[in-house]
């Protein structure tokens, strides 16, 4: 669909036709591209994908994230796990660091990882591959945190993994929302857009039509992942104002370039505003369904 050679780029959902909403430049190397909508199931793709995504994903790229929250985050994720299935065999597609495995493994989870950079994480003692072919099945659970948006073919990469999938096993997936508020408030400059890291847009409707199309059937809905939610939407505020983008992300985790002394006195002040401000609105938004992040859980029939 997407890859198709010879033909015009098509969604990777459905194969409907692409229609450009926007561009978005990327802050450390200067490139934009292009955040085309599928006018059938709604789903965004980032235009072209780069021939090469490792260059993209550096020593940079995975700083500190999550920073002080990581715990927080990691609890939350085995709440949003043992919802649907007690422990047994996990595996988390696009694993990073191995955080989630880490505590998956400590709550009683037998654990895999898959990672491009698996170095990472087996430092820490995991057990974590370089590709879902090196894993055997089956698993109770796989779990994707904010990885299938990364993937240069979600369909494909879905249907790699579901003959791991036990019958009636679940897949717990976590993507930013691009049917959000504060997506809709601040377009390009949406902090979650993040191209062209992110080559895929989610919207709920896109996600529901990719899992059911292939034989998933959705159990479980969450739309809140508080300090993700949050902070999407002081650092898009940011974004808008400042001449050097994702500025106080760079200064909360680590990775990114140096930026100058009122540039990040800026971003801690406004950003503290624009928290304090927003606050209330993201209980608010996730009720609606239109959280910054949202999270589903899909049963294997069986």
């Amino acid at each position: 669909m997407l890859d198709t050679p010879g033909s015009p780029p098509r969604c990777d959902c459905c194969g409907g036709a692409l229609a450009t909403r926007y561009q978005a430049q990327v802050p450390l190397t200067g490139e934009i591209f292009r955040i085309a909508r599928c006018g059938q199931c709604g789903l965004g793709h980032t235009l072209p994908q780069p021939e090469e995504l490792s260059r993209y994903y550096g020593a940079q790229y995975h700083g500190g994230r999550h920073g002080m929250t990581d715990r927080m985050c990691m609890a939350r994720r085995l709440g949003f796990v043992g919802q649907v299935a007690a422990p047994g065999r996990l595996l988390d597609f696009g694993c990073g660091k191995g955080g989630f495995l880490g505590a998956a493994r400590t709550a009683g989870w037998e654990v895999v990882g898959v990672d491009m950079n698996p170095e990472i994480a087996r430092a820490h003692g995991l057990t974590v591959v370089e590709r879902a072919e090196e894993v055997t099945g089956p698993f109770d659970i796989i779990t994707l945190w904010h990885s299938l948006e990364h993937l240069r073919s979600p369909r494909h990469s879905l249907e790699e993994l579901l003959p791991l999938l036990r019958p009636g096993g679940h897949m717990v997936i976590a993507v930013p929302n691009w049917a959000s508020l504060q997506a809709r408030a601040f377009g390009p400059n949406w902090f979650h857009l993040d191209p062209p890291w992110h080559l895929f847009h989610f919207t709920p409707t896109a996600l529901t039509q990719l899992l059911t199309e292939r034989g998933l059937q959705i159990v479980r809905r969450w739309n809140l992942e508080a300090e993700i939610d949050l902070f999407g939407w002081a650092q898009s505020a940011l974004n808008l104002v400042l001449s050097h983008r994702n500025v106080l992300r760079d200064l909360l985790t680590g990775p990114g370039q140096p930026h100058a002394a009122g540039e990040v006195i800026a971003s801690l002040v406004l950003g503290s505003l624009v928290t304090a401000v927003c606050a209330p609105v993201v209980p608010f938004a996730a009720a609606a369904g239109r959280g910054g992040i949202m999270i589903v859980a899909a049963r294997r029939p069986g």
